[in-house]
């Protein structure tokens, strides 16, 4: 059976990084953006990181720019923009794409794990399925991310365990994390 471990991705530099280095880790893979109404997320993630991380924990950060272009600066300038806005120590890859033909394997493989389940209800979640709609009409059985911020739980075995959708409130992400780490 296929784990995250199988995959292969690229650090900031270009460098490969085999996931199989974090064999053991409870991981929180998430792709991310420096321009969106969620990127306050980087708040909460950077204090679980710097919280758990001394546990067995890892947050892998994957921007990308396909969500209404809301990360369009270089690696070296997301980079910049995160460690000086939010102090993210927690390791940052190159952008990638996570839909289409060119979607980084590693998120169409997560997210055929645990596919889409809806945003939940609330203005918030309404407002998203609109553009998960056209992200659908795009891309449609390559719509693998809806949206920026998607996160996805992996064990220390390297299977994806939960998605959680931008809109699921990070305490619920945090209790997640906890409990895989109490395992």
């Amino acid at each position: 059976m296929a784990t995250v471990y199988d995959f292969t991705v690229k650090d900031r530099m270009g460098n490969d990084v085999e996931l199989s280095s974090y064999e053991g880790k409870v991981l929180l893979i998430v792709n991310t953006a420096t321009g969106c109404g969620f990127t306050p997320h980087y708040e909460p993630l950077e204090a679980m990181y710097k919280e758990l991380r001394d546990q067995g924990f890892e947050i892998l950060d994957f921007p990308c720019n396909q969500f209404a272009n809301q990360t369009p600066g270089t690696d070296d300038e997301i980079h910049e923009f995160c460690t000086l806005k939010f102090g993210t120590e927690f390791p940052q890859f190159t952008k990638i794409e996570v839909n289409g033909d060119d979607a980084e394997p590693l998120f169409a493989f997560m997210a055929t794990e645990k596919p889409f389940e809806g945003f939940g209800k609330g203005l918030k979640n309404a407002a998203l399925k609109k553009y998960a709609d056209a992200n659908n009409a795009k891309f449609g059985d390559k719509a693998y991310i809806k949206w920026n911020f998607t996160k996805f739980l992996i064990d220390r075995q390297g299977n994806v365990i939960s998605r959680f959708e931008p809109t699921v409130d990070m305490d619920e992400v945090k209790a997640a994390v906890l409990s895989e780490l109490e395992k």
